[in-house]
């Protein structure tokens, strides 16, 4: 199961210590900004998409309640749990009305904050991997199936942009010719061919800069392939 990533966005510097070092303990990844803009910036990012969304109401540059409007209007439908100021009710209301799924009114009990995290994790819908990934001036926009580099589109046949994706989404890891063969081609893993072999060649002449000595799609000789990037 992937971690659940989290976005805080809080301009407290002591708060912000703090609920990182919580939230982290418990399992969960954690990214902060300290303003509205940036906050705003880092939820949209198509390559690094969030589980959930810790956001203060009162933020420099952009106010939570404009963050959590501007995010509902682009269908960015993260969780949000909105942090309040005591007795401003008046943020609470806007703030649900806006979209947010959840609040809490400061000061608060950390355990509080925790089970409210906890439950709007719960509910949300599963996170889809990234739909860009780059490495080096390559780009590869699965959801499009469009690779380019240096700007410039690269023909990838069907099997050859499957067998990319495989070896990114599975990137660190070094990976069997039998599971190759097994998952991307959907061949028996006994079978004997060099398909896997040849096909590495020919990612590497379009994608690295030098094919001989690769910098992203790598032999583990006498294992399988890693993707290093």
């Amino acid at each position: 199961m992937p971690i659940s990533r989290i976005l805080l966005v809080e301009d407290e510097p002591g708060l912000v210590l703090t609920l990182t070092d919580r939230l982290i303990s418990k399992g969960y990844e954690v990214a902060s900004e300290s303003d509205g803009e940036a906050g705003l910036a880092a939820a949209m990012s198509p390559t690094d998409p969030f589980d959930l969304i810790v956001l203060d109401v009162m933020l420099p540059k952009k106010s939570g309640l404009d963050v959590c409007r501007k995010l509902r209007q682009e269908r960015n439908m993260t969780p949000i749990l909105m942090l309040t100021a005591k007795g401003q009710l008046n943020d609470k209301v806007t703030g649900l009305q806006l979209g947010a799924d959840d609040y809490l009114t400061k000061p608060f009990e950390m355990p509080e904050l925790l089970a409210r995290v906890e439950a709007l994790l719960r509910r949300a819908p599963t996170r889809p991997g990234p739909q860009v990934f780059e490495f080096g001036t390559v780009r590869a926009d699965w959801k499009n199936a469009i690779v380019t580099r240096g700007g410039k589109p690269v023909d990838l046949s069907a099997r050859e942009f499957q067998l990319l994706k495989y070896l990114v989404d599975h990137r660190g890891e070094t990976i069997p010719r039998e599971d190759l063969l097994s998952k991307v081609w959907g061949y028996d893993a006994n079978m004997n061919t060099r398909t896997v072999d040849v096909h590495m060649v020919w990612l590497r002449q379009k994608l690295e800069d030098n094919p001989r000595y690769p910098e992203y799609i790598v032999t583990i000789r006498g294992f399988g392939y890693r993707f290093g990037g």
